[in-house]
C-alpha cells in the first residue's frame, strides 16, 4: 500500500514537471511575409510594411490613415511586437501572441487575453 502511494506521488510530480517544461506544447512559427498589407477589425486598421514599419488608426476616433500612429514591428515564431512611436519621441512596446496568420486573416491576443481578429483589406 505504501509503495502504491509513493508511486502515485512520484507520477504526479513527474507529470507536473513535464507539463511545466512545455515539452508537449509545440511552438507555432508564422510566416512574417504574410503580414505586410492593410488589416481591418471594425473601425480599427493596422498597416504593416515589409521593412518592419507600420501604422495604426481608428476611424471611430476620427483618425485617418494619414494621421496614423506609427510603430515598428517584429514577428518571431508566434510573438508579435509593436513598438509605438509617440509624437514626443517616446516608444511604447506592446507584445501580442499570434494565433492565426493566413493571407487573409490575422488573429492575436495580448497578455490580458484581449483578442483581435483582422481581415486583410489591401
Amino acid at each position: 500500500m505504501k509503495r502504491i502511494v509513493i508511486s502515485l506521488i512520484a507520477i504526479g510530480i513527474l507529470t507536473s514537471l513535464l507539463n511545466s517544461c512545455n515539452l508537449f506544447q509545440e511552438d507555432k512559427d508564422f510566416d512574417k511575409a504574410l503580414l505586410p498589407g492593410k488589416w481591418q477589425e471594425g473601425s480599427l486598421f493596422e498597416k504593416y510594411y515589409a521593412n518592419g514599419d507600420g501604422a495604426t488608426w481608428d476611424t471611430a476616433d476620427d483618425v485617418t490613415e494619414e494621421e496614423a500612429q506609427p510603430f515598428t514591428w517584429t514577428l518571431e515564431k508566434d510573438e508579435l511586437i509593436h513598438i509605438h512611436i509617440m509624437e514626443m519621441g517616446g516608444k511604447i512596446p506592446k507584445r501580442y501572441t499570434v494565433t492565426t496568420l493566413t493571407p487573409t486573416k490575422l488573429n492575436y491576443h495580448d497578455d490580458y487575453d484581449k483578442t483581435h481578429t483582422f481581415t486583410k483589406v489591401d
